[in-house]
């Protein structure tokens, strides 16, 4: 697959001044990313996390060409950011969830009407796709509203909408479902999983909600203090967190704790025992050694949360 954002190397700095007493400042370089080496084939859904002040939102900013890389060399879609700003805003959608780019005062059909004419979007191929996905994203009703008045939700389908209506071959999404309820996460979901599986629109999705990441991406990219420090599947990054998974056995009767090698019993409620084990090991042998040494009804494995995993991957 072809690299559609390719990064070495990356860095950017800022100066800031810090109050140091007396009414002095101190002048003080601030390194917000430095040293980030990213590389996201075309069709990729990728989640890209850290921590409040990682630098994720900084990084964003550069590969959309809001903000000039300090050092390193950056290509999206082939394009430098921030030198072909024009040439690039064709190619690419942006959703900022705490921003709109969404006229306020204007009915929602209005703000996608200049948004056509902004990008010069044919006439047919804007009502085309003004059609899709007010239908897939059920914004039919609310065509015809000032923005201000429509919901959270409501408003962000339709910056998501305003987004996609020139084809972009990426996507950037910075906290997209901040603030919506869980019907409308859901919906949101469903819909950026379908434009990926249909049109192979290559997305990076930035969030605090884990929920997000493991509906969507396969592949996730770990930032913490300006540079990657995880870069691979969910399951591996499950594994590398040092977490425990949880077997969970119901037994025919209630019994004393279980005991087999590489297992602890961490929970006993009447015929159902929970077993805790090392996130890499495999579960096949304890399975195994529980049935053949116990009366079981039902069996079950509990993947460690992965807010617990990012957790600990923070920690150390």
């Amino acid at each position: 697959m072809d690299a559609l954002i390719e990064a070495r190397g990356l860095e950017r700095t800022f100066d800031v001044r810090r109050r140091t007493g007396g009414g002095r400042r101190r002048a003080e370089v601030v390194r917000a990313v430095h040293d980030l080496d990213l590389s996201v084939a075309s069709g990729e859904m990728v989640g890209y996390i850290g921590p409040n002040g990682a630098g994720k939102s900084t990084t964003i900013k550069m590969f959309t060409g809001i903000l000039v890389p300090t050092d390193g060399s950056l290509r999206v879609a082939g394009l430098e950011p921030s030198r072909q700003r024009r040439e690039l805003a064709r190619r690419i959608g942006v959703v900022f969830g705490q921003r709109s780019a969404l006229w306020w005062d204007l009915p929602l059909r209005d703000s996608f009407e200049l948004l056509a004419k902004l990008y010069r979007i044919p006439e047919a191929t804007f009502r085309a796709n003004l059609s899709r996905f007010t239908e897939l994203l059920d914004l039919g009703e609310q065509l015809d509203t000032p923005v201000r008045q429509l919901s959270l939700g409501q408003r962000m389908r339709g910056d998501i909408t305003a987004a996609l209506l020139h084809e972009p071959e990426i996507l950037f999404l910075d906290e997209p479902t901040i603030g919506l309820d869980v019907v409308s996460k859901g919906r949101l979901r469903e819909f950026l999983r379908s434009l990926n599986a249909e049109h192979g629109t290559t997305l990076m999705l930035t969030t605090h909600d884990l929920q997000d990441i493991e509906a969507l991406c396969d592949r996730v990219v770990v930032i913490d203090h300006g540079t990657k420090v995880y870069d691979g599947s969910l399951a591996a990054l499950r594994a590398r967190g040092g977490s425990h998974r949880t077997l969970v056995v119901d037994l025919v009767d209630v019994a004393p704790a279980i005991e087999i090698p590489g297992a602890t019993v961490q929970r006993v409620e009447g015929p159902r025992q929970w077993l805790t084990f090392p996130g890499e090991a495999s579960a096949a042998p304890l399975v195994a050694a529980v049935a053949a040494n116990y009366e079981v009804a039902d069996l079950s494995i509990l993947e460690p949360a992965i807010e617990d995993v990012i957790r600990e991957l923070y920690a150390r």
